[in-house]
């Protein structure tokens, strides 16, 4: 009998690594085996007859992306298991960090960041709810991080002149602090105050009137810095380092105090919360790279969504992860809603 015991993760973006445990895959004969997503066949990377590595399809049809996978070999066929393949909503997009959901109209915006010092046609993107790209601003050099306060403006940080901005209603871009630095990081407190992140060593912190103090220091980024705050009211932050899988969360007290909070990821970057306090991260654990699920006390991690160049995410307000990689935006329902400070 051929079958499939458990799937880690269940979701995935194309180009993903999956691990499938299994029993009776008969891997004698690679020609005659397969894994199909839907009726898709994705790339077997190695197998034995009670576990199975293989990566997320590109060509997944509509159908494909909720149907589940199944095991095939020796002329056998393991039942469905539930499998989900995420939607490309854009290509050719260069985000360095999250995307950001307007809970209002469901719109996604992100970045053609660009390298440093290169201006691009359009910089920041629109997409609909049905996956619709349509240029929304052209005027900021290098975005990096992205908001959303709860009346509903952007803010967006620019790691080329160490601004954060402001776009008004009609599109007008206005600075609200400047000098931050190399600013990539971007969140909002409860109380309206945004914490810029400089990938030099510091995290500011902006009032809603345009304020600015220091409030952290960690120690410098090799990319850029991700913030995002907890339900439990501190601001919580990775940093790309040289340290290969020992790398951390950080923990940024409301005072100012940095402790790392879970320790032994491979390159995190991106990260968000649901409204239970779970944290989800771009990152590696244990060889495989994607979203990172850990617990609200910082003890169990488990991987969430498979992607190989995912660095960043945010949850819309209909259960799903949107997700960011080197190029491009995807979309796969999984059931969470995000945590959003500004909105508490």
């Amino acid at each position: 009998m051929l079958e499939v015991l458990q799937v880690r993760p269940q979701a995935g973006v194309p180009g993903g690594l999956i691990i499938i445990d299994c029993r009776g895959f008969d891997a004698s004969d690679y020609a005659d085996c397969e894994v199909l997503f839907g009726e898709t066949p994705g790339r077997i990377v190695s197998a034995s007859p009670d576990r199975v590595l293989v990566t997320v399809p590109d060509d997944v049809t509509k159908a494909d992306r909720l149907t589940g996978l199944q095991l095939m070999s020796a002329g056998r066929t393991s039942p469905r298991i539930p499998f989900l393949v995420a939607e490309l909503l854009a290509e050719n997009m260069h985000p360095v960090a999250n995307p950001v959901c307007d809970p209002e109209t469901g719109a996604i915006f992100t970045t053609i960041s660009g390298s440093r010092g290169k201006k691009v046609e359009v910089s920041v993107w629109r997409i609909s709810q049905e996956g619709q790209s349509t240029p929304f601003l052209d005027n900021v050099m290098n975005p990096t991080g992205l908001a959303i306060d709860r009346e509903g403006t952007l803010y967006i940080t620019s790691r080329h002149d160490g601004t954060l901005y402001r776009v008004s209603p009609f599109r007008e871009v206005v600075p609200v602090a400047e000098n931050l630095g190399i600013a990539t990081g971007l969140a909002i407190d409860r109380m309206g105050n945004l914490f810029v992140g400089d990938r030099q060593g510091t995290i500011y912190r902006v009032t809603p009137f345009g304020e600015v103090s220091p409030h952290a220091r960690l120690e410098p980024s090799m990319a850029a810095y991700h913030l995002a705050f907890s339900p439990d009211g501190h601001l919580y932050v990775t940093a790309p380092t040289l340290a290969g899988t020992r790398e951390s969360i950080y923990r940024v007290t409301p005072g100012g105090e940095v402790e790392p909070w879970f320790v032994g990821l491979g390159r995190p970057q991106g990260l968000a919360f649901d409204r239970a306090g779970n944290a989800y991260v771009c990152a590696s654990l244990n060889g495989l790279r994607g979203v990172i699920k850990i617990t609200p006390d910082g003890q169990e991690a488990e991987p969430f969504i498979a992607g190989a160049r995912l660095v960043g995410l945010t949850f819309d307000n209909r259960g799903n992860a949107i997700l960011a990689s080197n190029h491009e935006i995807y979309r796969v329902p999984v059931g969470v809603i995000g945590y959003d400070p500004a909105r508490a």
